[in-house]
C-alpha cells in the first residue's frame, strides 16, 4: 500500500464528492487528485527527486493537505514546520534535514527573508496565499496551472515519508523519521482498535504539522471522508463549522476541549452530527472528560495514546469505556489497550527487565509503526530503540485486564522522602477543584525530603481560591505526602503546540525563584 492509494480509489468511487473544504473553496476528489498530480509535476520541475525533503510553514488549509499528498505523489518527504517555533528553531529543522523547498502562507511571509539568510539549503519558496506572489517566491496556483500532471511515484513500505521534528518537552528537537508503512499501518490499526460510526466529514483543528493532525488526515483519507479545515483554533468557528458542514469527527487535546465547552454560546449549537470525538496528545483529567461526556451526549469519545515515534497511536481507550456502564469498569483513567499492531511492555527503566502486572515502570512499544529512527542522530536512535522496542520515557503500568495506565513521564516523577510521587496524579486532584482551570506539578529541591511537590495553577475567570484551600482539597483525595507543599499562581502555563505542558520551562523559571510556602 501507499499513502496516496485512498485518493486513487476515491477518484473512481466518489469523483464528485468533496475531498476538501476550506473557507469558500470546495474541491472534489476528482479535482483533488488532478491538483496533487500537478503539484507533483511542479515539484519535479523544481528538481525534486525521490527522498528529497519539502517543508511547509503555514496555518492549516486545504493546500496543506494537498502539500502532504502532492509531496508523496512526487516521491518526496514532508517536513511540516512547527509554526510556534522561533526563526532559529525553524532554521535548525530545515538545515538539519536539508529541506530545499519551503511552502509558506501569508501568516509567515515575514520569516522568508531571515530563513533564506540562515538556511543555505533552501532553494525555492512557494507562496501559498491568494495574493500576488512576493518577489523571490513562486505562486502556488500558478505552479499548478503551468505544471503537467505526472504519474504517482507510488512510494511505499520503508520508503521515508515524513520527518517530524518533536517540539519536545526537553527543549531539544529531533527529526523523527516515519515511513509510508509506519503511517499506513498505524492508521489502519487505530481504526481497527476502536470501530467508529460512519464518517462523511472530518474537522481538522489540530495543527497539521503535529503528528496527531497528520494521523487524522491519513485516517480520514482511508475512509474517503471530506476534510473540513480551519486555519487555526477558534472555538466559535469550530462550533459553527460542525453545524454547517455536518461534521462527524474531530481530534482535540484537553486545552482545546475545555475552550470549546467554555465558549459562551456552546449551548446554542446543535452538535448531534458530531458522533466521534478523539482525544489525546496530552493527559485529559477526568473532571473535564466527564463534563464533555455530559455536554456532548451524541458523541462517542475515544482516547488515543502514543507519540510521534510510534506514528503515533500505541493504545486506544474505546468508546465503550466512556459510557455510563463502561465507566463502572474503572478504566476511564486508562490510556487504553494496545492497538492491534502494537505490543506494549512495562520494564524497569534501568535494567530493562519486565515488571509484574500492576507495577510501575517504563512503557516500551514494539510493532511496524515504530519509527525508522531520528534523522542524523544515531546515538539518540540507539538510546530510544533497543532490541526492537521503542522506549517512550513514559511511566505506567498494565492492569490485569491488559489496560495501560500512564502515571507520568519518567523525568517528571517526584521522589520525596523516598516515596515516588507521580505528578499527573497530583494534577488530577488539583484540577478537580472547581476554581482551577489549569495546573502543572513539578518537584523542587527540598533540604529535608530531597524534593517537595510544587503546584503551579491558573485560576478560572471570576473564581478565587487560596493555596491552603487547594491543599486541603487535595488531602481529601490523595495521600498527604503527595499533596502540594507550595503553590504558585500564574495567568497561563507554557504549552506546546500539541497541548502538552512544558514543565522544563517551569523548572527553569523556578531555579531562580523561591516559591511561597502554603
Amino acid at each position: 500500500m501507499h499513502l496516496t492509494q485512498s485518493f486513487h480509489k476515491a477518484a473512481i468511487e466518489r469523483p464528485d464528492a468533496y475531498a476538501t473544504v476550506f473557507a469558500e473553496r470546495r474541491v472534489t476528489f476528482a479535482q483533488f487528485i488532478e491538483r496533487i498530480s500537478r503539484l507533483g509535476g511542479a515539484f519535479h520541475a523544481l528538481g525534486v527527486t525521490h527522498g528529497d525533503r519539502i517543508g511547509m510553514l503555514a496555518l492549516n488549509s486545504d493546500r496543506y493537505i494537498e502539500y502532504i499528498f502532492g509531496t508523496f505523489w512526487a516521491g518526496g518527504v514532508i517536513n511540516p514546520v512547527n509554526t510556534r517555533w522561533s526563526v532559529n528553531e525553524i532554521a535548525y529543522s530545515l538545515n538539519d534535514c536539508g529541506t530545499e523547498i519551503l511552502l509558506v502562507d501569508d501568516a509567515f511571509l515575514k520569516l522568508v527573508g531571515p530563513l533564506r539568510e540562515q538556511c543555505p539549503c533552501l532553494r525555492e519558496v512557494i507562496y501559498c496565499g491568494d495574493g500576488e506572489p512576493p518577489a523571490g517566491t513562486r505562486g502556488y496556483e500558478q505552479l499548478l496551472r503551468s505544471s503537467p500532471a505526472v504519474r504517482d511515484a507510488f512510494r511505499s513500505g520503508n520508503d521515508l515519508a515524513a520527518i517530524l521534528y518533536t517540539g519536545g518537552t526537553t527543549g531539544a528537537p529531533k527529526g523523527v523519521m516515519l515511513s509510508h508503512a509506519n503511517l499506513l499501518c498505524n492508521a489502519l490499526s487505530a481504526l481497527a482498535a476502536a470501530p467508529r460510526p460512519v464518517v462523511e466529514a472530518t474537522l481538522h483543528i489540530a495543527p497539521l504539522f503535529h503528528v496527531g493532525g497528520l494521523a487524522l488526515v491519513v485516517q480520514s483519507a482511508l475512509r474517503q471522508a471530506k476534510h473540513v479545515v480551519l486555519p487555526n483554533f477558534d472555538p466559535g468557528a469550530i462550533l459553527s463549522t460542525i453545524v454547517e458542514e455536518s461534521v462527524n469527527e474531530t481530534f482535540v487535546v484537553a486545552t482545546m476541549l475545555q475552550a470549546i465547552l467554555d465558549h459562551p454560546t456552546f449551548g446554542s449549537y446543535n452538535l448531534t452530527s458530531l458522533t466521534s470525538v478523539l482525544y489525546g496528545a496530552a493527559p485529559m483529567n477526568t473532571t473535564l472528560l466527564r463534563r464533555a461526556l455530559d455536554a456532548l451526549p451524541s458523541s462517542q469519545f475515544m482516547q488515543l495514546y502514543g507519540m510521534t515515534e510510534i506514528a503515533p497511536v500505541a493504545a486506544v481507550l474505546p468508546a465503550s469505556c466512556h459510557t455510563p456502564d463502561g465507566q463502572k469498569l474503572g478504566k476511564l483513567k486508562a490510556a487504553g489497550r494496545p492497538a492491534p499492531i502494537c505490543e506494549i511492555r512495562i520494564v524497569d527503566p534501568e535494567s530493562g527487565e519486565e515488571r509484574p502486572t500492576g507495577s510501575v515502570g517504563e512503557v516500551v512499544v514494539r510493532g511496524p509503526s515504530v519509527m525508522l529512527g531520528y534523522w542524523n542522530k544515531p546515538e539518540e536512535t540507539a538510546k530510544a530503540l533497543r532490541d526492537g522496542w521503542m522506549h517512550t520515557g513514559d511511566a505506567g503500568y498494565m492492569d490485569k485486564d491488559g489496560y495501560l495506565f500512564i502515571t507520568d513521564r519518567i523525568k517528571d516523577m517526584i521522589i520525596s522522602g523516598g516515596e515516588n510521587i507521580y505528578s499527573t496524579e497530583v494534577e488530577n486532584a488539583v484540577l478537580s477543584h472547581p476554581a482551577v482551570q489549569d495546573c502543572a506539578v513539578v518537584g523542587i529541591p527540598d533540604p529535608k525530603w530531597g524534593e517537595s511537590v510544587h503546584a503551579v495553577l491558573v485560576v478560572r475567570e471570576n473564581h478565587t481560591v487560596t493555596a491552603e484551600e487547594v491543599i486541603q482539597h487535595c488531602r481529601q483525595l490523595i495521600a498527604g505526602y503527595k499533596c502540594p507543599r507550595s503553590i504558585e499562581f500564574r495567568v497561563e502555563l507554557p504549552h506546546s503546540a500539541a497541548g502538552k505542558l512544558l514543565k522544563y520551562k517551569l523548572r527553569e523559571a523556578l531555579r531562580n525563584s523561591q516559591p511561597r510556602e502554603a
